[in-house]
C-alpha cells in the first residue's frame, strides 16, 4: 500500500532538486567536422563513441551521479518501487506448445528477473524445470533466447545472451538428461536455430574486431553444425562477401525436407527478402530460387502442404495476402486473397493441418482458420476487442493455445479445438489489483495533413476531464511495427495515480498495411512526429490533460521520435523520456547493424535523404534559448542494437545548449542492453520515471491505494 508522503517534506526538497539538476558533468569538446553534401557539421562529442575508453566510463559515472542523486530526492521514489513491485508479483505463463508427449511452457512467479522454461507429459503431468536462466548469473542478467527442439524431440538447440546483449551462444542439450553436450556456438547474431537431422543451421559473423558491442556488424554467413563436433568443423552453407550488409537466414521445414534461405538488404534501403529452398528429399544440394531478387516485397514459408509451398507476402499486396507455391513449376497461386484488413507481422501459422490467420481490424484482433488450400472454415471468437496472439503448432495436434489481452484485460490463455471449433479459458492469471476498475477508449484523431489516426486512451473509470491528469503518450511510429492493445501490470501504478495513458497508432507502423508503413519512412518521417504531436494536442483539447501534465515516452525509434518532437514543439509537453533512441541520424549506419535501418529512415551518404534526416535529427535540432521539457534519457551500457553513443552524444549536447530550470539527465543502466535484461532492472527503471514524470508535473505526494 502507498503511504501519503508529508507534503511539508516534498516542498522543502523542491529547491534542493531545482539545484542539483543543473550541476552536470562538464564535456569536453573536439574539434570534428564532417562535410555531408557541402555542408559542414561538426560533432564535439564523437570522443562518446567509444564505449571502451576509460574517459567515457569516467563520464557515465559522472552523470549517472547526478542522476541518481536527483532521483534519490524525490520523495515516493521507494513507494513506487514497492507498488511495482506487487502488481507485477503474479504468475505470469506463456502458451504451452507440444513435442510428442511433452508440453512445454515458460513461467515467472512473479518477480524472478528471467522465466523458467518447464515440461510435463500431458497436460496433466506434474511440471518438471528444464532450463532456469535465474541460475546462470549472479545478477540474473542471463537470458534463454532460443529453445529449439530436434524433430524427434531427443534434442534441443539452447540459446542464451548476457547483460542484454544481442550476441548469442548456442549449446546442444540432451532431453532425457538434460545435460549440455560439447557443442559451443558462438558469434551468433539474427539467427534461427533450425534442426535437419542430426545437426542444425544457424547464421553468425566473423568474431568482431575491437568492441564487440559497437564494431560494425559485417558478412552474416550461414553454417550447419553437426551435433558432436567443434564449431571450427562446421560446414558454411551460404555467405555473400560482394554484399557484407544482407541478412543471411535459414529455416527448415516441419518435416525437415525443406531448407529456406531468405536474404535481405535492408542497408541498400530494400525493406523485402529473396527466397531460396533446397528439397532434401529431391537430394538437392544447392539453393534454388523461389523469389531471386531482393525488392521491397517480403516472402515467408508458413509450410508446406506435400510439394507445395505455403507463403506469406505482401507482393501486390500492401496489406499480406498467402500463395501457394509449386517448386516444379515454380509458379505460385493464390490461397487466401488479400483483405481491407492487413495481416499482421507473423500473422500466418499452421497447426493440425489448418491455416490460422490473425488480421488486424483498427488495431484489434480478427482470427480466422483455413483449410490448407485456402478455404475459410470458421472465425475463432474472441473474448472482447484486443490481441490475440498463438495459433501455432504440429501438424497432428488437435487443439491448438492462444493468448488474448488487452490494456486491461491480463493475459489469458484459451485452448481452441480444431474439431469442435470451440475456444476454452485454460489458464486465467491472478493479479494483485481489479482490472475492471479501469476502462479503455479508441479514439479517431486527425493528423497535420487530414490523415485519421488510432489511439487508445486508457485510465480509471470515474476519471474527471478537467485538463488535470498526469498523462503519459507513447508512441513508435516506424519499421512496420503496430502498437496493438497490451496488457502491461507496470501500467497499474501510474493509473492508480490519476493518470492516462494513451497510445498512439502513428504512421510508420503496420496498422494498416505497408501502405501506413511508407507513409512513415524516409522523406515522409515527418509525418510521425507531426501524428504524435497532434495527439498530445488533442489530448489537451479533449481535457484530458494540459501542456503542464503531459508526458511523452518512446524507446529505440521512438526515442527517436520523442526526441524529435521535443525539439519542434518544446511547449507541448513538461517530461519527456527518450529511451534507447536513434538520436544521430547521421551517423546511425556506423555502429553494429545500423545499416539494417536505412531501409526505414534512409542514408546521410544520399543528399537528398540527407537533408530529410537532418532536418529532424535529435541531435542536430537542440536549439539554445528553447525551454526544454524536463528530460530523462535512458540507455544501457550493452545496448549493442542502438549503441550508446546515441544518447550519451544527445545527452552532453542538450546539458550544453538547454540553460532553462528543468532537469535534463541521463541514467545509463549497466549489465543491461536494448531492454532490460531481468525483472529488477526493469522494475528499476520504471519506477525512476514514473516517479521523474510525476514529480517534475508537480505531484507532490501520491495518493493512498489500497489492495485488491
Amino acid at each position: 500500500m502507498l503511504k501519503p508522503t508529508l507534503i511539508g517534506l516534498s516542498l522543502m526538497l523542491t529547491a534542493s532538486l531545482a539545484q542539483a539538476q543543473l550541476k552536470y558533468p562538464q564535456t569536453r569538446q573536439v574539434d570534428q567536422t564532417d562535410d555531408y553534401h557541402g555542408t559542414k557539421i561538426t560533432d564535439p562529442y564523437r570522443w562518446l563513441e567509444d564505449d571502451r575508453s576509460a574517459e567515457t566510463g569516467a563520464w557515465v559515472k559522472a552523470q549517472n551521479e547526478v542522476t541518481f542523486g536527483y532521483l534519490e530526492q524525490i520523495p515516493y521514489r521507494r513507494q513506487l518501487q514497492e507498488r511495482l513491485e506487487k502488481v507485477y508479483n503474479y504468475p505470469k505463463y506463456s502458451a504451452p506448445s507440444r513435442k510428442g508427449e511433452w508440453f512445454y511452457f515458460y513461467k515467472n512467479d512473479g518477480l524472478q528477473n528471467q522465466s523458467v522454461l518447464y515440461r510435463q507429459k500431458g497436460l496433466n503431468g506434474a511440471p518438471e524445470v528444464v532450463i532456469d536462466p535465474n541460475k546462470l548469473s549472479a545478477d540474473g542478467t542471463t537470458r534463454l533466447t532460443v529453445f529449439s527442439l530436434s524433430k524427434d524431440g531427443r534434442h534441443s538447440i539452447v540459446g542464451f545472451s548476457k547483460s542484454g546483449s544481442d550476441w548469442q551462444e548456442y549449446q546442444v542439450m540432451d532431453m532425457a538428461t538434460k545435460a549440455y553436450l560439447s557443442d559451443k556456438i558462438e558469434w551468433v547474431k539474427v539467427s534461427g536455430a533450425a534442426w535437419q537431422g542430426d545437426g542444425f543451421y544457424y547464421s553468425r559473423y566473423p568474431k568482431p574486431e575491437g568492441s564487440a558491442l559497437a564494431a560494425k556488424n559485417e558478412n552474416h554467413q550461414v553454417y550447419f553444425h553437426k551435433m558432436n563436433t567443434p564449431q571450427s568443423a562446421d560446414r558454411l552453407v551460404f555467405e555473400d562477401k560482394a554484399n557484407p550488409q544482407r541478412f543471411n537466414v535459414a529455416y527448415t521445414s516441419e518435416d525437415e525436407r525443406f531448407v529456406f534461405l531468405s536474404v535481405s538488404d535492408r542497408g541498400k534501403g530494400l525493406d523485402g527478402n529473396a527466397l531460396f529452398m533446397l528439397d532434401a528429399k529431391a537430394g538437392q544440394k544447392d539453393f534454388t530460387p523461389v523469389v531471386a531478387e531482393i525488392t521491397n516485397f517480403s516472402y515467408s514459408v508458413v509450410d508446406n502442404d506435400g510439394d507445395q509451398l505455403i507463403v506469406s507476402t505482401n507482393e501486390k499486396a500492401p496489406n499480406s495476402k498467402v500463395l501457394s507455391y509449386d517448386p516444379k513449376q515454380k509458379k505460385f497461386s493464390v490461397l487466401i486473397p488479400e483483405k481491407p484488413e492487413p495481416i499482421t507481422e507473423g500473422g500466418v501459422g499452421s497447426a493440425g493441418g489448418k491455416l490460422f490467420v490473425e488480421y488486424s481490424k483498427d488495431v484489434t484482433s480478427r482470427v480466422y482458420v483455413y483449410d490448407l488450400k485456402g478455404k475459410l472454415e470458421n472465425e475463432i471468437q474472441l473474448p472482447g476487442v484486443g490481441t490475440a496472439g498463438g495459433f501455432g503448432g504440429q501438424r497432428d495436434d488437435k487443439f491448438v493455445f492462444f493468448t488474448f489481452s488487452s490494456f486491461t484485460f491480463p493475459p489469458t490463455i484459451y485452448r481452441y479445438d480444431l474439431a469442435t471449433k470451440k475456444a476454452t479459458v485454460f489458464r486465467n492469471p491472478e493479479v494483485d489489483f481489479k482490472p475492471t476498475d479501469y476502462e479503455t477508449k479508441q479514439v479517431f484523431y486527425s493528423s497535420k495533413d487530414g490523415t485519421k489516426v488510432p489511439m487508445f486512451i486508457t485510465y480509471r473509470k470515474g476519471l474527471q476531464l478537467d485538463g488535470n491528469n498526469p498523462t503519459l503518450l507513447y508512441g513508435y511510429g516506424g519499421f512496420n511495427v503496430s502498437l496493438p492493445p497490451s496488457f502491461n501490470p507496470l501500467l497499474i501504478p501510474f493509473l492508480e495515480q490519476g493518470g492516462v495513458y494513451a497510445q498512439a497508432n502513428l504512421r510508420g507502423g503496420s496498422e494498416y498495411g505497408e501502405k501506413w508503413h511508407e507513409q512513415g519512412m524516409k522523406l515522409k518521417k515527418q509525418n510521425v512526429f507531426d501524428d504524435f504531436i497532434t495527439a498530445g494536442e488533442y489530448l489537451i483539447a479533449q481535457k484530458y490533460t494540459s501542456s503542464q501534465k503531459l508526458a511523452i515516452r518512446g524507446g529505440s525509434n521512438g526515442g527517436l521520435l520523442v526526441g524529435a518532437v521535443m525539439n519542434q514543439r518544446p511547449d507541448l509537453f513538461r517530461v519527456a523520456i527518450p529511451q534507447v533512441g536513434v538520436m544521430d541520424m547521421l551517423r546511425f549506419h556506423k555502429f553494429t547493424i545500423g545499416w539494417n535501418w536505412i531501409a526505414d529512415y534512409g542514408s546521410s551518404d544520399n543528399a537528398e535523404e540527407f537533408k530529410a534526416l537532418y532536418a529532424y535529427s535529435p541531435i542536430h535540432n537542440i536549439k539554445p534559448g528553447l525551454n526544454y521539457p524536463a528530460t530523462l534519457i535512458t540507455t544501457a551500457d550493452h545496448d549493442d542494437r542502438v549503441v550508446p553513443a546515441h544518447s550519451f552524444k544527445y545527452a552532453a549536447t542538450l546539458q550544453a545548449a538547454y540553460q532553462g530550470p528543468n532537469p535534463a539527465l541521463i541514467r545509463i543502466e549497466t549489465n543491461s542492453g536494448h531492454g532490460a535484461s531481468n525483472t529488477k532492472k526493469n522494475i528499476e527503471t520504471m519506477a525512476d520515471i514514473y516517479a521523474f514524470t510525476l514529480w517534475n508535473m508537480g505531484v507532490k505526494s501520491l495518493r493512498e491505494v489500497a489492495s485488491k
